[in-house]
């Protein structure tokens, strides 16, 4: 019937539930625009990771850091500079920590600028339901007074109202499980792109004390 239908319970309810589901409809969309955009950013950067970690494995001294995809740019250039400076008789382990090290502070600060928005999902997924209840209850509350004041109990009158209530609740629903799915699955896809960057960061370490090392030690002999 006409009556029930999406538009016209909109229309027909009380303000406070209508301020409930504007509110509501405003949050699914910010969800979805930063799940949009965090599905193309971590799509690329996984690619760049996986190509980073090549790069390092085959390392061997000409490499140079223009050669490395996207942001692992700046963090492998950060490594082969700090593979130049000497700090004094430092050991091998002690020169590779130096190298990860400074790679790690920029990679920590590329990871940050990823997450970023992120607890717009979490604070969707978590408050919406809330929401949505609350302009159910609202408009329950709202409904039962009509009645009260009407004396009519059939259904014919009783169904709008609660089925306008309800509808609010369905609508914290739909905004909060996409966001509480997505934000599991990005700090899932984070934290493998954290591990992949940091066994990069390791190969790239491990390479360069090799060269740096080797190189001294055939300068020895």
């Amino acid at each position: 019937m006409p009556q029930f239908s999406i538009a016209n319970m909109f229309m027909s309810a009380d303000n406070a539930v209508k301020g409930v589901m504007l509110l509501l409809v405003l949050a699914s969309l910010a969800s979805w625009v930063v799940i949009l955009e965090k599905t193309i950013i971590l799509n690329v950067i996984s690619r760049q990771i996986w190509k980073f970690k090549r790069l390092a494995m085959g390392l061997a001294g000409e490499v140079a850091p223009g050669e490395f995809p996207g942001f692992t740019f700046l963090v492998a250039e950060a490594g082969l500079r700090e593979s130049v400076d000497h700090a004094g008789n430092e050991t091998r382990a002690d020169y590779r920590e130096r190298v990860e090290r400074s790679m790690r502070v920029v990679l920590s600060g590329r990871l940050d600028r990823l997450e970023a928005r992120v607890t717009v999902l979490a604070t969707v997924g978590s408050t919406s339901p809330f929401i949505g209840l609350f302009g159910t209850v609202w408009g329950i509350m709202n409904s039962f007074i009509g009645i009260a004041a009407s004396g009519e109990t059939t259904l014919s009158v009783v169904a709008p109202g609660i089925a306008e209530a309800l509808s609010a609740t369905a609508m914290g629903l739909v905004a909060a499980i996409p966001a509480v799915i997505a934000f599991n699955k990005i700090n899932s896809t984070v934290r493998k792109i954290t591990k992949e960057a940091l066994a990069g960061i390791g190969l790239v370490g491990n390479n360069l004390a090799r060269i740096r090392f080797e190189g001294l030690d055939s300068l020895s002999e």
